[in-house]
Order: structure tokens, then sequence, then C-alpha cells
């Protein structure tokens, strides 16, 4: 292998890591969007229900000679959608969570396996040199 060829690899091989970073860049963003789309449409339809259930179960707070049964039946649904809400949020944290995980993991990995390729040629390649400076020497 010429000098050439095996720096010209090594170009290749930190051209590939290039592309590797940038596709767990738009992995991440990806991920992000992924999981923002669905959960962002329960989450907020778990907090219309929330404030709809907060506000209602204040009324019957106010009304609680008339309405005491009503009372009983919204605090529970307003907890239920209060609990619904926090799972929601929660859920959609640990998901992204992991998601990013595992795309930072493959990138880890696949940076790794290219850097150590790149190690080898670059050891072909000061054996190279050594071969040739030598040869100059015996000259």
């Amino acid at each position: 292998m010429s000098e050439e060829y095996i720096r010209g690899q090594i170009s290749a091989k930190e051209d590939e890591i290039t592309r590797i970073e940038e596709d767990a860049s738009k992995k991440d963003a990806s991920a992000e969007a992924e999981i923002e789309e669905k959960f962002d449409p329960k989450i907020e339809a778990s907090k219309l229900k929330l404030d709809e259930e907060v506000s209602l179960r204040d009324e019957a707070i106010q009304k609680a000679e008339e309405w005491t049964q009503k009372k009983k039946e919204k605090i529970a649904s307003a907890k239920l959608a209060d609990k619904e809400y926090n799972e929601l949020k929660n859920d959609k944290a640990k998901a992204l969570n992991a998601k990013l995980k595992e795309i930072e993991t493959d990138k880890k990995n696949q940076i790794k396996q290219v850097q150590s390729e790149i190690k080898a040629l670059e050891k072909q390649l000061a054996a190279l040199e050594k071969e040739k400076a030598k040869k100059a020497a015996q000259e």
C-alpha cells in the first residue's frame, strides 16, 4: 500500500466519523420530535382535562351543601387527571432519555470502531515510512 492510499483511507475514515456525528445529531433531533409527537397531544389533552376538572372541583366546593356528591366525584377525577398528566410527562422524559442514550451509545461504538481502523492504518503508514527511510539510508 502506498502512503497516498493510506492517507486517503485515513481521510475517508475521518469523513466517516463526521458523517456518523452528523447522523447522530439528526437522530437526536428526530428522537426529540418523535417523542414530542407521541406524547405532546396526550399531555395537552390531559392538561386540558386537568384544568377543567380542577375548575369544576372548585365550583363544587363553593356549593358544598347542594353539591356534596358532585364535589367528591370531581375531586377523584381531578386526582386521576393529575396523576395521568404527571405520568405522561414522566414517561415522555424517560422515553426521550432512553432514545438519546441509545443514539449516543451507537455513535460511540461506531466512532470507536473507525478510530481503531485509523490507528491500524497509521501503524501501516509509519511502517512504510520507516521502511522508506531505511532504504534511503542504505542508498
